[in-house]
This record gives structure tokens, sequence and C-alpha cells, in this order.
């Protein structure tokens, strides 16, 4: 199985959450969407413990099964039928919401978060 993290799953899997740790153990491959980078390096400069959460997150993306996922030109395509479906149910979501949802698809993966915007998009699975 290869999953990919929202920033909420990897915040659970550092705190050892029980489904997290399960499903990342499990997991083939793990992915880690530049976003969920981004909203977490902005979370640990806003908190008082960036570097020591820097030094775990760098530990993490160190560890062999773990990639960063980036978007290409495949990915706008699935960025805009996510946002047309979210828009034409009345059920928007944060833009940094689709782009994963986005990659998720793009890379037939699996999503591990404790986000309820992804409700919205039944297609995703999610673990």
């Amino acid at each position: 199985m290869k999953i990919i993290l929202d920033t909420n799953a990897y915040v659970d899997l550092c705190k050892g959450n029980e489904k997290a740790t399960a499903v990342t153990r499990e997991a083939e491959q793990i992915f880690i969407p530049f976003i969920s980078l981004a909203e977490l390096r902005a979370g640990y400069l806003c908190g008082s413990k960036a570097a020591q959460n820097e030094r775990y997150l760098a530990r993490f993306l160190s560890t062999a099964r773990v990639e960063i996922l980036f978007p290409d030109e495949q990915t706008t395509h699935h960025y805009a039928r996510l946002f047309y479906q979210l828009r034409k149910q009345g059920t928007p979501i944060p833009t940094n919401d689709i782009w994963i949802a986005s990659l998720t698809m793009q890379h037939n993966l699996m999503l591990l978060s404790g986000d309820g915007h992804f409700d919205n998009l039944p297609q995703i699975p999610r673990g």
C-alpha cells in the first residue's frame, strides 16, 4: 500500500497516534505533499520548538520509504476537476486540500488524514 500524508496525519504520527502509526508502519511507500511540508514548517516557525520539530521532520524525510510529492502539469487537470466537482456540490474546501487530493488521485494513493474536508470527495481513498 502506498499512502500520502496530510499535515494533520504527520502530526498524529509524531504524537504516536495508534492509527497513524499502524498505517504508516504497513505502508510500502509514504508520500508527503510539498504543501504539507510548507504547512508544517509555517507552524514550526510560529511555535517554540521549531528547531526540534525541523530535526524530526528531516529524519522522517530521510527515511527510505518517504518521498516528497510535487505537482506537475497533470496535477493541474486533477485539481481543475476536483475544484469543479466541489463547486458544483456546493462543498468548497481549502485550496491546499484540493492540491493534496489532486496529488492523491494522480498517483493512485491512499490518503491518511483526519480532515473532514476530504469527506466531500468520496473518490479519494482514505486510510
